[in-house]
């Protein structure tokens, strides 16, 4: 199967390096036009610049693709819907979406500010809402689209010092999930990427070992398939070092008390039997675990559905 994107065009923000611009260069590779997004700004997300941005659009150019620069504020919806505009006003479609830009403020919970946790919650999970926002409609009325969230380890499993970016990066799991769903009927597929890679945001906590055999270009083959017209949809796709895998959540089947044996103590001698993941499944839709609940409800209690 050759995945091409011809005629289509991808946003992917946060472009100007790292992964954004090796999946910005990917996506174009494949015939897909591009806007390179990107604010510019330090690690923290202070500052900003085009020079970045305007060197991956030369870079695209250079090899025969089309691409154009954007500067807008993801965590600013205003921003994000000028945008939006200017690639409709530019190329009259938007076919892709990702969502890659991110900073950092790393800091124990202990020491981690009110302020360093609403910025990144604001960068990475309101500006992913932003962007995915200004183009869902877009996406409806053609009965296509391709949206790309980017989540972590750190968020899907933790790390230390990272409440701000492991929220945010579990957050966008769950908008992932909601936008599957309500976009299905329209041919919108929603996944999430979450990558390992040496980067510029990496660089002081990646092991330096393995730093340089994590490239970013290694990630970017994912984004590509996760772009595809045959794409799956509501999948989070991790990648790094020319790995890939697939995380999912998973929910016990566990049991259910009559109103007489339910207790804190009940639940404290039962939980192997709760914890047990024999019988543990995929749910694919919230509304799923009330159904089985209720089931097991009516069993217990010996009520016919």
């Amino acid at each position: 199967m050759n995945i091409r994107l011809d005629g289509q065009v991808a946003i992917v923000t946060g472009a100007g390096r790292g992964l954004g611009r090796t999946h910005a260069l990917a996506l174009a590779e494949r015939g897909a036009k591009i806007v390179v997004n990107d604010l510019g700004g330090t690690r923290d997300g202070s500052g900003s610049s085009s020079v970045a941005a305007e060197s991956v659009v030369g870079e695209i150019q250079s090899h025969g693709g089309e691409a154009i620069t954007s500067d807008a504020n993801v965590a600013d919806f205003a921003s994000v819907e000028a945008m939006v505009q200017r690639t409709m006003e530019h190329w009259g479609r938007v076919d892709i979406l990702i969502n890659n830009a991110g900073i950092l403020r790393d800091k124990s919970f202990l020491k981690m500010t009110p302020q360093d946790f609403r910025q990144v919650i604001e960068v990475h999970l309101m500006g992913s809402f932003n962007c995915a926002k200004a183009v869902w409609a877009i996406m409806r009325e053609q009965q296509y689209g391709r949206i790309v969230f980017t989540s972590s380890s750190s968020g899907l499993y933790g790390n230390f010092g990272q409440s701000n970016y492991g929220a945010a990066k579990m957050g966008v799991v769950g908008l992932m999930n909601v936008l599957h769903l309500e976009g299905a009927k329209y041919n919108i597929r929603v996944n999430a990427l979450a990558p390992a890679a040496g980067t510029r945001m990496t660089e002081d906590i990646f092991p330096k070992d393995l730093y340089g055999l994590f490239t970013p270009a290694a990630v970017s083959p994912g984004i590509v398939f996760l772009c595809g017209p045959d794409s799956p949809s509501r999948k989070i796709l991790c990648g790094g070092g020319g790995s890939f895998s697939v995380s999912k959540m998973y929910e016990t089947e566990g049991i259910n008390f009559a109103p007489n044996e339910l207790s804190p103590e009940a639940i404290a001698d039962a939980w192997p039997q709760i914890d047990n993941p024999d019988d543990q499944r995929e749910l694919q839709a919230g509304g799923e675990q009330p159904v089985k609940f209720g089931k097991q409800a009516a069993k217990k209690l010996g009520i016919k559905l």
